[in-house]
């Protein structure tokens, strides 16, 4: 994992916000990865954060986007930020 990389979380009622922090790198992918796993199911919407990201690296976006557990997800999900549109997945929103 990057060694500067975070993620932020924060619930309220419905939606989850998180937000990522750093270079997003292919174990930064595994770890938003898991924290949607993690959450799956107690959080309507989930809000993903971009705008604190340094840098995407391909191979960081490969993992996060051909992840086939996250994907039914997608429907779900809404990327803010810089890097909204960049890692969003099919399906998802990005603002």
């Amino acid at each position: 994992m990057a060694s500067n990389f975070r993620i932020f979380s924060h619930q309220n009622r419905e939606n989850l916000h998180l937000k990522l922090m750093g270079d997003f790198d292919g174990s930064s992918a595994y770890e938003l990865i898991n924290t949607l796993e993690k959450y799956h199911g107690n959080a309507g919407k989930v809000f993903i954060h971009t705008r604190t990201l340094s840098s995407v690296h391909p191979f960081g976006l490969e993992v996060f986007q051909k992840n086939c557990s996250i994907k039914k997800l997608s429907r779900n999900l809404t990327f803010t930020g810089e890097y909204g549109d960049t890692i969003a997945l099919q399906g998802s929103n990005a603002l």
